[in-house]
């Protein structure tokens, strides 16, 4: 039998400016999820779709937790293997790509990782690393989107 872990979260709206969603206009977008135990996070949808610009929204956060899965599964896998990384970067980008009745999706998110490592006779097994990681990445795994990585890995100078 497969092992299973339950996520949970709370999601409340805060957008309600006295008429509801009477119109399109006339709500906020803002909200807050809360998971117990740890500080609450606020967001709200994109400006493009009337949100808070100074607030995350779920697509953004979509490709950092793509970002972020990808990262701990690599730091793992080099932990595990001896591979001392020294330092990690990414620069990840996704484009929504619409339909014409109003929905869309991500196609592709790229994964734009740069890493540093001690010892650079371990550079070839470093970059391999990275295609492990994809395939542990349980967000990568979960996405019908082409997540696809970009990584430069380098050896600190002496």
């Amino acid at each position: 039998m497969a092992k299973s872990h339950e996520y949970k979260s709370r999601l409340t709206w805060d957008g309600n400016l006295g008429t509801g969603t009477e119109t399109y206009q006339g709500y906020g977008r803002d909200y807050t999820v809360s998971i117990e135990g740890k500080p609450d996070i606020r967001g709200s949808a994109d400006p493009m779709f009337l949100g808070n610009k100074d607030l995350p929204n779920p697509e953004e956060w979509f490709i950092a937790a793509l970002s972020s899965c990808h990262m701990l599964s690599y730091l793992a896998l080099c932990a595990r293997k001896g591979v001392s990384v020294l330092s990690y970067e990414d620069n990840t980008s996704g484009a929504l790509v619409f339909d014409n009745d109003g929905g869309g999706r991500f196609e592709e998110v790229t994964l734009r990782p740069v890493v540093t490592i001690a010892d650079p006779a371990k550079l070839d097994l470093a970059k391999s690393l990275h295609n492990d990681a994809h395939h542990q990445c349980y967000i990568a795994s979960s996405s019908s989107a082409v997540v696809r990585h970009e990584a430069v890995v380098t050896a600190a100078a002496d």
